[in-house]
């Protein structure tokens, strides 16, 4: 195997584009396409260990346990976040595996149910931030927040989205067996949606938080835990822009972290979409990460070869 190994973060672009029905049908056909890309990596001799957002799915779930909620008893954010992780999970295992078979490798894919430790006390708990569900106009949301209690945000102009409390990932379960899998040559997927978030209690049992984590910080974390050289966040734009949409628009190729903190800091990154990847980028290259690319599924091929998407490097 190649000596390096990478963590891919796959946004939820790649499995439940905007503006789709985000049926399972369309899901599993968009999880293909993803895979295709994936592949690229493989062919590279890459170890790979792979994490996956779940905002769409889990905020459908969520919809259709307050829809059902007068028949059949609701489940908790938490577990539906375990839910989501194992569908997601199935859908990327069984289609990278078909990807796999046709090019007559023998590596293995598993997919990890994966537990991660966050603080009880944690101050982001309180203030809801992670975007999930559908996008709806000003009027729809205003009214499903009403009828269902929640907390919503603009996240795009006139495109608003429920959000929910996202704390800090700050450990992950089973660590050790991803990074020996991921060593040993098998695809891992782990960390799915962030992973299930779980706290310990006074008494040192878990218990578990509603809440979803942030997957681009628990990719970052990922990459520390398993040792990985790159890190790969994949999302719905090809680069990161200065300027984001507007007539002085900028893109970055590549740049450093000094150069990415002063942009941060200057406010071209919004919270809840480009400022927690660029946060997780830098807590990647601070431990043990080399690069950091930002891009989109379809320009990965590009991206591997460095002709393409945005560079980051300490």
């Amino acid at each position: 195997m190649n000596k390096k190994s990478v963590v891919i973060a796959l946004g939820g672009n790649a499995l439940s584009p905007k503006g789709d029905d985000g049926s399972i049908k369309n899901q599993f056909i968009h999880t293909k396409e993803s895979m295709q890309n994936i592949m690229h990596f493989v062919r590279k001799k890459y170890n790979i260990c792979i994490t996956h957002g779940n905002g769409p799915q889990v905020g459908d779930e969520l919809r259709r346990n307050e829809i059902s909620s007068n028949k059949i008893p609701p489940l908790p954010l938490g577990v539906l976040v375990a839910n989501t992780q194992g569908a997601i999970g199935y859908m990327i295992q069984q289609s990278l595996q078909n990807a796999l078979y046709k090019e007559k490798s023998d590596r293995e894919v598993v997919t990890f149910v994966s537990q991660v430790k966050v603080d009880r006390t944690d101050p982001n708990i309180l203030h809801p931030s992670k975007y999930i569900g559908f996008r709806f106009n000003s009027e729809k949301a205003n009214s499903l927040s009403e009828k269902y209690g929640w907390n919503i945000k603009e996240q795009e102009p006139n495109s608003w989205r429920r959000v929910v409390p996202s704390p800090t990932p700050l450990y992950i379960f089973n660590g050790k067996s991803i990074k020996h899998l991921v060593d040993f040559g098998t695809i891992v997927i782990a960390g799915g949606g962030g992973g299930i978030p779980a706290y310990n209690n006074l008494n040192g049992t878990l218990e578990g938080l509603d809440a979803v984590i942030d997957k681009d910080m628990t990719a970052a974390l990922m990459g520390r835990v398993t040792k990985s050289q790159e890190l790969y966040i994949i999302t719905d734009v090809d680069n990161i822009y200065l300027n984001y949409m507007k007539t002085n628009q900028l893109t970055l190729d590549e740049t450093t972290t000094t150069e990415i903190k002063q942009h941060l800091k200057d406010g071209h990154f919004q919270e809840g979409t480009m400022a927690p990847k660029i946060k997780a980028a830098l807590y990647f290259l601070k431990y043990h990460g080399n690069k950091v690319v930002i891009t989109s599924i379809s320009n990965l091929k590009n991206a591997i070869l460095n002709n393409s998407g945005t560079i980051i490097r300490n």
